[in-house]
């Protein structure tokens, strides 16, 4: 079966099909032509993850997969969450993005946040399911580690307490992150309906 996820990222398509049933094909939106602007404007994952899938779907009417997330700090009432992405602004940047997380939470005494992802899926016959997956941890107030992306170097899960996303190995972070866990999910609904 073949998937189109609603992205460019071939990193992401490889890593999706690997946690998926075997036979399960992922091709991005590249790979299929599509080049039109989606615009993500709801206010929560799901929402932008639905409207990615839905903007798919309309221009192909094949099974698509879209995903949405962000980091939701307790201390700022879920934020940065769903403007995770641009929580810096227009031109926003992972180093302007950590800066102003970092900024925002000094002096706070809980640093507890988690990843969370959802991702929306629709099938060849137009129905739509959604997943989610969510990792916690704790932040720290300087950035540690080389690895990963966005908010990583801050972010310790409850699995590594003493360690950042961005200080863990990718086969390590894929094991419990929020998109493995969102993933798991759709691949244990998928088992259920073949």
């Amino acid at each position: 079966m073949k998937i189109i996820l609603a992205s460019n990222n071939a990193h992401k398509a490889r890593e999706i099909e690997q946690l998926l049933p075997q036979g399960v094909q992922i091709v991005t939106l590249r790979e299929v032509g599509f080049n039109k602007p989606i615009i993500e404007d709801a206010t929560t994952f799901e929402g932008n993850a639905l409207i990615k899938a839905r903007t798919v779907f309309a221009e192909y009417h094949q099974p698509c997969l879209a995903d949405d997330s962000g980091l939701e700090v307790n201390c700022l009432n879920g934020a940065p969450g769903v403007y995770s992405a641009r929580y810096s602004g227009e031109g926003a940047t992972d180093e302007t993005n950590n800066n102003k997380l970092l900024e925002n939470i000094k002096g706070k005494a809980d640093l507890s946040a988690c990843f969370r992802t959802v991702l929306a899926y629709i099938d060849a016959d137009g129905k739509e399911h959604l997943f989610e997956g969510k990792v916690n941890g704790n932040l720290t107030l300087s950035p540690r580690g080389s690895e990963g992306f966005g908010y990583d170097p801050l972010f310790c899960p409850v699995e590594f307490p003493n360690k950042t996303f961005a200080e863990l190995s990718l086969a390590e972070k894929n094991k419990i992150s929020h998109r493995a866990r969102a993933l798991m999910a759709m691949n244990a609904w998928m088992k259920t309906e073949s």
